[in-house]
């Protein structure tokens, strides 16, 4: 170990200990968020990165990518979602082998990533020796034939507001004994981060689709409207009645309201309206 890897291990734990022991003061430590070691600076880092991203699957895809820097003993990495029907899916990953460790798993109803995908509040699960899991028989034997060693999943926390179920971010191991107790810890606050940046990042999908689907409200009840304003002034009949014959002459064409009402209103002078 080099003199700069000594200080490097020193900083993160005198960092880790500072955050600890010092005093909060409504809710916050005295220092605010000035605490500046490698460690606060990691995750600092991680957190602008995460909420950066310009949709929910981008979010995923740079959790999975950050999860190999911060917890460098993972050799691959994946998310595993459920679905509305309480089946599991992953999403995103690093390497094609993460997702068909992730496949045995949901195959087989076994497996760290469902254990952790199945809690509602921060957790993880473990195995550091794949071959031989007591608790995983059949995924820790057909693991091992692929060559894995260990895996550690953290959980995702739930967003109720999105309806968002709980999922975990599973990270993948050749070696056995891979996972101390601080790859477990980085684990878990990316996890922490992960789930605020992936609640935020469908907070804003959802806002961004809800927007477009009132434009596109807006833009057919303008269109009809033309619509029916130039039946108005052609046929010399009411609003409803002119709305009625979009309606009926819709639904004889098979064509949507709104797209006859588009060319009603683009060609109205080529037409015998």
């Amino acid at each position: 170990m080099t003199d700069a890897d000594t200080q490097t291990d020193q900083g993160w734990e005198a960092d880790r200990v500072a955050f600890c022991a010092e005093p909060a003061v409504d809710g916050w430590a005295r220092s605010g968020v000035a605490l500046e070691g490698p460690l606060s600076r990691q995750f600092g880092a991680l957190a602008v990165f995460l909420l950066d991203a310009g949709s929910l699957h981008e979010a995923m895809e740079r959790v999975v990518s950050a999860a190999l820097r911060i917890v460098p003993q993972a050799d691959l990495a994946s998310i595993t979602l459920r679905s509305a029907d309480g089946g599991f899916h992953t999403p995103v990953r690093t390497h094609e082998a993460a997702e068909e460790l992730d496949r045995i798993q949901y195959r087989t109803g076994e497996g760290p990533c469902l254990e952790a995908a199945r809690h509602e509040r921060p957790g993880h699960a473990l195995t550091n020796n794949l071959p031989e899991s007591d608790a995983f028989p059949e995924f820790g034997v057909l693991a091992g034939r692929l060559g894995f060693g260990s895996l550690l999943a953290t959980t995702l926390l739930p967003d109720a507001k999105s309806d968002r179920p709980p999922g975990a971010i599973n990270l993948y191991s050749r070696q056995a004994g891979a996972f101390d107790d601080d790859a477990v810890d980085s684990a878990l606050i990316l996890a922490s981060h992960a789930s605020l940046a992936l609640s935020g990042s469908a907070a804003h999908t959802a806002a961004a689709l809800k927007e477009a689907h009132l434009k596109r409200a807006v833009d057919s009840r303008d269109l009809i409207g033309q619509a029916k304003g130039i039946l108005m002034n052609r046929r010399g009949v009411t609003a409803d009645a002119a709305f009625d014959i979009l309606r009926r002459t819709s639904q004889d064409l098979n064509v949507k309201l709104v797209e006859l009402a588009r060319t009603v209103a683009e060609r109205h002078r080529e037409l015998d309206l």
